[in-house]
């Protein structure tokens, strides 16, 4: 169902966007990536096979105005745009009043500004049974201590795709969200800033997030929390915040565990 289909993805060069490109280029279909940086953009572009598969598009997705320009310019190289995956994110870890007004700001542009903006711009220019899938967060779902904006960005993301998702549905656009937990990357950066409660659920890899976005194409499912186990307890941790709240310690002891172990295996 993907065979030449065009899907701009932005955080493409890397982690869950290259898995996603990859996926998407191995179905068939063709792979506009956007990032900022071009010498990974352009590795990205010939590990996919090259121009004829991918194609690079170097932008920092918190440049709105440049942003609002990006669906047109992909028309413009592949002829039709079918598919966004709003995956590109940041994260400034720690307590809110440790971080500066200026790192807030960078993660409700990045989160959350920028897939509205690109939506905005994608939609008009979206042929027939198009589809809009933004990665959120389990954050998204039930708030991270020290990680108060990007949990914020994250359910704003969510909401953001329920309700465009309801006005796009009679214009035959599908719209979904994929909120994962942990997932082996880059993204983490300095482990001794990560809160320990998030290592205490099952760590994805960015393939298996992959197959998550591509199986929201295929089976036009609106949001999918993963993994499956994490996604229910965080659904139950939304509807019950007094019994999330009681479980936060114990899940925090296990996360910490967890992430030494983690931190290890990164050593060797």
């Amino acid at each position: 169902m993907f065979e030449n289909r065009v899907a701009l993805i932005t955080g493409g060069s890397a982690g869950i966007g290259f898995a996603v490109a990859r996926k998407w280029v191995a179905a068939g279909g063709l792979a506009a990536l956007a990032a900022r940086t071009r010498a990974r953009l352009d590795e990205a572009v010939a590990a996919l096979g090259g121009g004829t598969k991918a194609a690079a598009f170097a932008i920092d997705v918190g440049d709105l105005a440049a942003l609002e320009k990006l669906p047109a310019q992909v028309v413009s190289r592949f002829g039709r745009l079918d598919a966004v995956i709003n995956n590109a994110g940041t994260h400034h870890r720690g307590p809110l009043i440790e971080r500066t007004p200026a790192e807030l700001a960078e993660m409700v542009s990045t989160n959350l500004a920028a897939p509205m903006i690109l939506t905005w711009a994608a939609v008009p220019l979206l042929e027939t049974g198009g589809a809009i899938v933004n990665v959120a967060s389990l954050a998204g779902m039930v708030p991270v201590r020290n990680a108060a904006a990007y949990s914020a960005t994250k359910a704003g993301l969510r909401a953001f795709a329920v309700a465009v998702g309801e006005e796009l549905r009679p214009r035959g656009i599908r719209v979904a969200t994929v909120s994962p937990g942990p997932v082996d990357t880059e993204f983490f950066g300095d482990l001794s800033k990560v809160a320990d409660i998030v290592f205490s659920q099952p760590m994805s890899t960015p393939d298996q997030v992959a197959e998550a976005v591509l199986d929201c194409l295929r089976k036009d499912q609106r949001e999918v929390a993963m993994p499956w186990l994490s996604g229910k307890l965080a659904t139950l941790g939304y509807l019950a915040p007094s019994l999330s709240r009681a479980l936060q310690p114990m899940l925090s002891r296990l996360g910490a565990k967890k992430k030494r172990a983690y931190a290890e295996r990164k050593k060797s």
